[in-house]
């Protein structure tokens, strides 16, 4: 197969995410189709013999692409009306678009055209895609902190003032719930609240004070977790719900969970000073 062909079907196989990514960026199917057809020009006229993620590559030139094109749009000063409205996708030949319209809500595309090129850039690929820090700043041309911060104060626009979402209290019951269990040893009560197929990870800091590099199933974590917390505290860090092990006065080790229904399903320790200072950490009474 001649590199052209291998490019082309690697390109289609990750057309889907690019579009997806695109339509979060942009919020206007005809402009997605510009961005992702100038995605594929710049990988045809680029030497990618050395990218070893080539998905990765394609999700930062696609960004790339979305970020000059909403700065050429508030340039050209195109929303005399105010904040762009996303386009409604109505015919058949855009099936696929409205299913990924619907997926995103108009509602959270209109809150999105709110925010500067380079915040929304960093909301996006870092929440919704999960793209690290250290990825997102060189192409907003600012530090991984920088970019963090950015993410922070868009996510903060997005979340508004909403009413409240009866998920937020379910979730606080399940974390507190996870903190009593671990204190008061209650190895049942951890299992409850545990996903079977739970993951816990650690950074190297957090290995480094004693923890384990990964811990996989319910079982497993629960008897790591059994008889600690006790300096643990529900907060939030970046906007979601986790742990905050307060000692000595001092922030000492965040543990980002994800709550998959009514059950934890990944616990991260994350140790490092650095990374620490870098969240948006509040602490929940």
């Amino acid at each position: 197969m001649d590199e052209k062909k291998f490019l082309a079907e690697k390109f289609e196989a990750n057309r889907p995410h690019l579009r997806a990514v695109a339509y979060r960026m942009l919020g206007s199917t005809s402009e997605v189709d510009d961005a992702v057809q100038e995605t594929w020009l710049r990988l045809s006229r680029s030497d990618t013999s050395a990218v070893e993620n080539l998905g990765g590559w394609l999700t930062t030139v696609v960004a790339r692409v979305c970020l000059d094109m909403l700065r050429s749009r508030k340039s050209r000063r195109e929303e005399p009306m105010g904040p762009h409205v996303p386009e409604p996708v109505a015919d058949d030949q855009h099936g696929r678009d409205a299913e990924m319209a619907d997926s995103v809500g108009a509602a959270l595309l209109v809150v999105l055209e709110t925010l500067a090129p380079a915040e929304r850039l960093a909301f996006v690929l870092h929440d919704m895609f999960a793209v690290p820090f250290e990825e997102i700043a060189p192409i907003v041309g600012r530090t991984p902190a920088a970019a963090r911060q950015l993410a922070s104060r868009a996510r903060r626009r997005v979340q508004g003032t909403p009413p409240p979402d009866p998920d937020f209290g379910r979730q606080k019951n399940i974390v507190e719930a996870f903190i009593k269990a671990s204190r008061e040893g209650d190895f049942e009560g951890l299992l409850a609240v545990l996903d079977p197929d739970v993951v816990f990870r650690a950074d190297s800091a957090a290995q480094r004070l004693g923890s384990l590099v990964e811990i996989r199933g319910a079982k497993a974590v629960a008897e790591a977790f059994k008889g600690r917390a006790q300096a643990a505290r529900p907060a939030l860090v970046d906007g979601a719900l986790a742990l905050a092990v307060i000692l000595g006065g001092q922030l000492r080790i965040v543990v980002r969970l994800t709550i998959s229904g009514d059950r934890i399903s990944a616990v991260e320790a994350v140790a490092d000073a650095e990374r620490i200072g870098q969240f948006d950490v509040s602490l929940l009474t």
